[in-house]
C-alpha cells in the first residue's frame, strides 16, 4: 500500500518535499522533548517513510510528460495556425 505518490504534481519542488520531511523529524523531536516516546517513533516513522518515499523513490517527470494534454479545441486551433 502506497502512502505517497511520489509522481504526484504536488511534490514535485523540492522545498515542499523537504518541508514534508523536516516538519515529521521536528515534531518527532518536540515529542521526545515533552516525554512522549510513542509519539516520537510515530512521527520520526512518518519522517522515515516521507524520505524514502520523496527522496528515494522520486523520479522526476520530463517538462513533455508533465505537460496536460490538449483538449479538441485545442487541437483544432493548434492545427489551424
Amino acid at each position: 500500500m502506497q502512502l505517497i505518490d511520489p509522481q504526484h504534481p504536488a511534490y514535485r519542488p523540492l522545498w515542499v518535499r523537504i518541508l514534508i520531511v523536516a516538519v515529521c523529524f521536528g515534531w518527532a523531536l518536540v515529542e521526545i522533548t515533552t516525554g512522549d516516546p510513542f509519539w516520537a517513533v510515530l512521527s520520526g516513522g512518518a519522517g522515515v517513510y516521507a524520505a524514502y518515499m520523496l527522496f528515494w523513490t522520486y523520479k522526476p517527470q520530463s517538462a513533455e510528460s508533465s505537460t496536460p494534454p490538449l483538449s479538441d479545441d485545442e487541437e483544432d486551433k493548434k492545427d489551424a495556425d
